[in-house]
C-alpha cells in the first residue's frame, strides 16, 4: 500500500494494516485464477472505467475500494470524497489497467464500496428525518464479524454517532446483568468499583429503573421499548443529569416523533445489520 494511501485511512481513522488484511481476504475467496476473464483476454490487454452511482446518496468506502484495485496493480483516481452526497451517474472512481486485473478487483471494491454506501445512506437518511431537533443517531454492535470498524466508520460518514466500539472500551448494564446481580444498583456498582473512571450506560425498560439509574449515579441510560409518553417523562425527570438514548423497535417513521421527546440519541442497530447496498456499477469506457 502507498504511504498516501496508508495515511488517508489512518486519517479516517482506520487502521491500514485491518483493511489491507479484509482486501487481500476477500480477493482470495475468489480463487487464483478468472476462468471466465483469462481465455477471452491477453495479459497485455488493457481497459478503463468508470465506478458510477446509480442512485442518489452518501457515499463511504472510496479509500478502501482503492486497496483494492492497489492490490492488483489497477491505477485508480477517487473522485469524490467519503461522506459526500452524490447523484445517479456521478463518477466515484476511475480506474484503468490490465483487463484482467479490473474485471478480478470488479467485485470485491464493488462489495465493500455498496455496503459502506448503503450504510452512510441510511444513516443520512435517519439524520435527516431528526433535523432541527438535538437528537443523533448512533449504531450499535450488531455488526458483521470483521468489519464492525468500516461499518461505524460508515456511519460516521453518512453523520451518525458511533456507540462502544466493543467490550472493553464501555459498560452496558443490560437485562440480563441485572436479572444476574439482582439490581441495577448491584451491577453499577460492582463495575464501578474496578473501573472508576469507565464510562457505563445503563438499559431501562422502565421509569421507575431510570429513577434507580440516576440514584445510582449513572450518567447515560439507554431507553428501552419505551413508548414516546414514556421517554418524554423520563427526560423530563433525568433534567439533563443523564444522556438519554432511545432503543428498541425504531423505525424511519418514528425517527421525528422520538427525537422530539428530547432524547440525545436513538440506538438503530439497522444501520449496520440491514442497510440495503448503495447501487454503484463499473462502466467501462
Amino acid at each position: 500500500m502507498t504511504p498516501e494511501l496508508s495515511q488517508l485511512l489512518s486519517d479516517a481513522g482506520l487502521d491500514p494494516q485491518v483493511v489491507d488484511n479484509l482486501v487481500r481476504t476477500a480477493l482470495a475467496e475468489d480463487g487464483e485464477v478468472d476462468v471466465t476473464s483469462m481465455p477471452i483476454f491477453a495479459p497485455e490487454d488493457v481497459a478503463a472505467g468508470d465506478l458510477k452511482a446509480r442512485e442518489d446518496g452518501v457515499v463511504a468506502g472510496v479509500p478502501v475500494a482503492c486497496v483494492v484495485f492497489e492490490a492488483l496493480d489497477v491505477a485508480y483516481e477517487a473522485k469524490v470524497e467519503d461522506g459526500d452526497r452524490v447523484v445517479p451517474g456521478q463518477v466515484l472512481i476511475s480506474v484503468s489497467g490490465p483487463t484482467r486485473a479490473v474485471l478480478r478487483a470488479e467485485r470485491t471494491a464493488l462489495n465493500l464500496l455498496t455496503h459502506l454506501s448503503g450504510i452512510a445512506t441510511a444513516t443520512r437518511k435517519w439524520m435527516d428525518a431528526m433535523s432541527g431537533t438535538k437528537a443523533k443517531v448512533r449504531d450499535t454492535r450488531k455488526t458483521l464479524p470483521g468489519l464492525r470498524a468500516l461499518q461505524k466508520y460508515a456511519v460516521k460518514c453518512g453523520g451518525g454517532v458511533n456507540h462502544r466500539m466493543g467490550l472493553y472500551d464501555a459498560a452496558l448494564i443490560k437485562d440480563n446483568h441485572v436479572a444476574a446481580a439482582g439490581s441495577i444498583t448491584k451491577a453499577y456498582e460492582a463495575i464501578r468499583a474496578v473501573y472508576p473512571s469507565l464510562h457505563i450506560q445503563v438499559e431501562c425498560d422502565t421509569l421507575a429503573q431510570v429513577e434507580e439509574a440516576i440514584a445510582v449515579g449513572a450518567r447515560s441510560i439507554l431507553l428501552d421499548n419505551m413508548t414516546d409518553a414514556e421517554m418524554t417523562e423520563a427526560v423530563r425527570f433525568v433534567d439533563g443529569r443523564a444522556e438519554l438514548e432511545a432503543s428498541g423497535g425504531l423505525t424511519l417513521d418514528r425517527a421525528r416523533d422520538v427525537a422530539v421527546t428530547g432524547v440525545d440519541y436513538l440506538a438503530v442497530g439497522a444501520l449496520s445489520h440491514s442497510a440495503r447496498v448503495f447501487d454503484i456499477g463499473l462502466d467501462f469506457t
